[in-house]
């Protein structure tokens, strides 16, 4: 087999394994994204529940204070809450 003809196929099998990992991705992407739309809602008492974990996280890492939790989560709880 000549050089060119090694190249040639070299190229067109790189560009195959690429295509297919990118349709691989979008199956991913999709099947993920079906599982969140057709998964049951948590209840708001869950919902609260990581409301508070993620703030209390951020409290700790210092990206927010106490009392800027504090009023967020109220305001959150309100909306939640007046949705249930």
């Amino acid at each position: 087999m000549t050089h060119q003809a090694v190249r040639y196929v070299s190229r067109s099998t790189a560009a195959a394994a690429g295509m297919i990992a990118t349709a691989a991705t979008s199956v991913t992407a999709a099947a993920v994204a079906a599982s969140i739309i057709l998964s049951p809602a948590p209840d708001a008492s869950s919902r609260l529940d990581g409301v508070h974990a993620d703030l209390q996280r951020a409290v700790q890492l210092n990206q927010i204070t106490e009392e800027q939790a504090l009023r967020f989560e109220a305001k959150l709880a309100d909306r939640i809450l007046g949705e249930a």
